[in-house]
């Protein structure tokens, strides 16, 4: 099967590789949509700290289901994503409860290989439905399920004043799961164009630009000496 791999920072290169064999658990994904993150980006440039080489790039993945690996609910040929963060399940961060602080952390396209290839294995437990999204729009999930989990972990308010610091991908999902929250979002950033988009593409009110401002006093004015509860 095709696959491209990050050689070198900056090189790419098509490989044929064999497609994967299958162990129990694993589920099998013909990949349709891969989104391109920072990440990525960081790691084609040589700038990605714990990373090495060579390296299939990708986990903002969208796919077709081939083989259900036993995961119960899901059928061939369904569209569907998958949960890239790959955890032990058994140090102490996992019987907590919290995947996201393991220990033996595996981010799919970071420390193990990703989905730029024709067909990747994934845990069937990390198995997620499309529910009628397209590939282009499961693609966006991964990125979009932070910013949602940050809203709900904050438990914004409706009213309450959200301060989001970054106006990049992450930061938008940041800001729209607030908005949908009923919070009063207010953008901050150093990029005037990003902060553009915000208002323009988002409907943000209310922008910053930290770049020789005095955030403080303007935070201060803007929220009637409130200040945001809320800083993500």
């Amino acid at each position: 099967m095709n696959t491209l791999v990050c050689l070198t920072p900056g090189t790419l290169a098509y490989q044929q590789r064999p497609a994967p064999t299958l162990r129990p658990g694993e589920a099998l994904l013909r990949i349709r949509r891969v989104g391109i993150c920072g990440t990525d980006l960081h790691a084609f440039e040589g700038t990605q700290p714990f990373f090495s080489y060579p390296r299939v790039l990708g986990h903002e993945l969208a796919g077709e289901l081939v083989d259900a690996g036993g995961a119960a609910g899901f059928a061939v040929g369904e569209a569907v994503t998958f949960i890239p963060y790959l955890h032990c399940g058994h140090c102490v961060a996992c019987r907590a409860g919290q995947p996201n602080c393991c220990v033996h952390m595996q981010v799919c396209g970071v420390h193990v290989d990703g989905g730029l290839t024709e067909l990747l294995a994934v845990p069937a437990s990390a198995l997620v439905h499309g529910q009628g999204l397209s590939y282009d729009e499961l693609a966006l999930v991964e990125p979009l399920a932070i910013g949602a989990h940050g809203v709900r972990r904050a438990g914004v308010q409706p009213g309450e004043w959200v301060l989001v610091v970054g106006a990049g991908p992450i930061g938008l999902g940041v800001m729209e799961f607030a908005r949908i929250a009923g919070g009063q979002v207010i953008a901050l950033d150093v990029n005037e164009e990003r902060l553009a988009f915000c208002q323009a593409h988002l409907g943000v009110a209310h922008t910053l630009n930290a770049r020789g401002a005095d955030v403080a006093a303007e935070l201060r004015a803007l929220t009637g000496g409130d200040m945001p509860t809320v800083v993500i």
